[in-house]
């Protein structure tokens, strides 16, 4: 297969993959790095602040995933029309992308400024009158960027498709910058409140979101996009709810079970809180090579199906598996052998430490054998289309598996928080065999562009 594919002129040869890649590896590790620093300036304002600050953000969370799913799910449209060689479709799908990004966001922002009073009184619960004010401040000004957040993450969606995400990257390091700098200015030199970490997200995102659609202008690129349409285009907006809409849903199933089972946690005591916090935070770290090759993915297999060639996209599919291994295997074994030390710079309880280290363990191992088959691989089938299949398999695993018997585990059967992980790996391997026989098998090979 190797042979044959190299005298048909393959799409990607292994250096473009590698520029595909590496980019996009700096960029999650940009992006988690710059989270734990905020997390590190935003406790200088007090506990108080935390709180509220993180009450907020579990809604954040959800928006951003769901707007970076439903990005994505529009650029496998955009990646099929690059396959087929239609430049003219690929780029006039990649302005309507903006445009139902923007309008999409405009009417989520709507709505979360609406239910402001709904979301901090009743979803949140009876908090105290410093974290309800400290959060009402942050939630003012932060909601304002989901707009430009939407922009930015359609147009970064539209270069990792163009094979570039090397602008992507860029763009996220100067927003991430701008983040930085504005919360330690504000914090640190202005003593500013929980607004001194909500106003630089706000500026980060604008500036963003403004130098995204600028180099989109770019002459040159290989595709023009010059502007955000007045109209919409029915086909390709019908193409767009048919790839974007099950990836969002099940990106926000997905975190709206993390929330829920945060619920479950919270009454296990203050040592399972710490040590599910710890894993949540070194876990991301764990599956850093995964997220980048699950984007790479999307680019590959996308353009090898537009162009109906699904003998590449099964091989590249396999390939980015395989670098997805040996870069994960390095990366976990490089934490593992760190956690001592990591779990040292916390300085929690024995109790909290023990089931910190117990979980994170157990996380490195089993990801480094099952993750990338259970969450890479999907990602080739939904640039496929196969999206149907991806949203309901994916939901129901994690609604039975993980949120239901991770529930039961952790409070009848008395694993405690330990429970909620290993109810995760279980669903991560029905994941694997469910997504293992649907990419073996022939029925997500159907391109389903409408023209």
């Amino acid at each position: 297969m190797e042979q044959t594919l190299r005298q048909e002129d393959a799409f990607f040869t292994r250096a473009d993959l590698r520029h595909l890649i590496i980019p996009l590896v700096i960029e999650q590790l940009l992006a988690i790095t710059v989270g734990l620093a905020d997390s590190l300036m935003v406790a200088r304002v007090g506990e108080a602040a935390i709180s509220a600050v993180s009450l907020v953000d579990t809604v954040n969370v959800l928006l951003i995933n769901a707007f970076s799913a439903l990005a994505t799910g529009g650029a496998v449209v955009v990646g099929q029309y690059m396959g087929r060689r239609e430049l003219d479709k690929a780029s006039h799908s990649g302005e309507q992308l903006l445009l139902f990004m923007l309008e999409i966001s405009l009417l989520v922002t709507v709505l979360i400024y609406v239910c402001k009073q709904f979301v901090l009184g009743v979803v949140f619960g009876q908090v105290e009158a410093d974290v309800a004010a400290y959060a009402g401040t942050y939630y003012l000004i932060v909601e304002a960027s989901i707009p430009f957040l939407a922009l930015y993450n359609a147009g970064a969606a539209l270069f990792r498709v163009m094979g570039n995400s090397n602008i992507s990257m860029q763009v996220s390091l100067v927003m991430n910058g701008i983040n930085v700098a504005g919360n330690a200015l504000l914090i640190f030199g202005l003593h500013r409140g929980v607004e001194g970490v909500a106003v630089p997200t706000l500026v980060s995102r604008v500036v963003a979101a403004g130098m995204i659609l600028m180099l989109l202008r770019r002459p040159g690129s290989a595709l023009q996009v010059k502007r955000i349409p007045r109209s919409h285009d029915g086909v390709v907006i019908r193409n767009f709810l048919h790839f974007g809409v099950p990836n969002g849903v099940e990106s926000s199933m997905f975190q709206l079970g993390k929330i829920l089972l945060l619920s479950t946690v919270s009454g296990l005591g203050t040592a399972s809180i710490t040590a599910n916090s710890i894993g949540n935070t070194i876990g991301v770290f764990q599956c850093i090579a995964g997220n980048a090759m699950g984007l790479a993915m999307v680019t590959v297999v996308s353009r090898c199906v537009g162009a109906g060639s699904y003998d590449q996209a099964r091989l590249y599919t396999k390939r980015l598996l395989k670098m997805n291994y040996i870069y994960g295997l390095f990366l976990n074994l490089a934490i593992l052998a760190a956690l001592p030390l990591i779990i040292d710079i916390y300085g929690v309880s024995a109790e909290a430490s023990a089931y910190a280290t117990n979980i994170l363990i157990w996380h490195g191992v089993v990801g480094i054998a099952i993750w990338p088959l259970a969450f890479t691989l999907p990602q080739a089938l939904r640039a496929a289309g196969d999206t149907r299949f991806t949203m309901i398999t994916s939901s129901l695993s994690m609604w039975i598996f993980r949120v239901a018997i991770g529930v039961v585990m952790a409070r009848s059967w008395g694993f405690g928080v330990l429970g909620i992980w290993y109810a995760m790996f279980i669903d991560w391997v029905v994941r694997m065999a469910a997504f293992v026989l649907r990419f073996r098998g022939r029925r997500w090979e159907v391109t389903r562009l409408r023209d």
